[in-house]
């Protein structure tokens, strides 16, 4: 294979890459006829809560039901151009799905967005970790001082024997 060939073909992906869209979103923003935006924060490691705000874009008043994990969270109504906030408990380690709905009579409820939000904190997340022995930094230089002392004694009595006067041809 010749060089031009191979170059061109190590250059394909990155000349494909250029095409491509930089990063695809699985939701867009948000649609211009959608009644209410939302927002979901981090995941506060004291309560486990996250908070979910919803700020309604139009001139009147919109219902919304918050769902998480498909189960019915909080329900209420967004005053014009204003927000509401919700709090939504996820658990230590879990993960919950959150979906904003909004909700007209004599209509099915229409989703407006979703998140996926995780609970990351440790278990012990009192600002300190907890005590799980002797620093292994510390133990590893105790042990590696421990081994030339050790070694250091051993040099030290060889060659308090070697060399050895041993046997002499001829003398007794």
């Amino acid at each position: 294979m010749r060089i031009g060939t191979r170059l061109t073909l190590a250059f394909l992906p990155l000349a494909a890459s250029l095409f491509l869209p930089a990063a695809a979103q699985a939701w867009p923003g948000p649609d211009p006829g959608d009644p209410f935006t939302m927002s979901a924060g981090r995941v506060g490691c004291d309560g486990g809560h996250v908070r979910v705000t919803l700020r309604n874009q139009t001139r009147q008043l919109a219902r919304f039901d918050l769902r998480a994990d498909s189960v019915s969270v909080a329900t209420g109504s967004i005053p014009a151009r204003k927000s509401v906030t919700r709090g939504v408990r996820v658990r230590r380690g879990d993960s919950v799905e959150i979906e904003a709905y909004s909700v007209r009579s004599g209509h099915p409820d229409t989703l407006i967005d979703s998140t996926r939000v995780r609970n990351g904190c440790s278990w012990h997340s009192h600002g300190y970790l907890p005590y799980t022995g002797p620093p292994t930094d510390l133990v590893a230089k105790l042990a590696t001082a421990g081994g030339l002392m050790l070694t250091g004694v051993i040099l030290w009595w060889y060659s308090s024997l070697w060399p050895r006067g041993g046997y002499r041809p001829g003398t007794h």
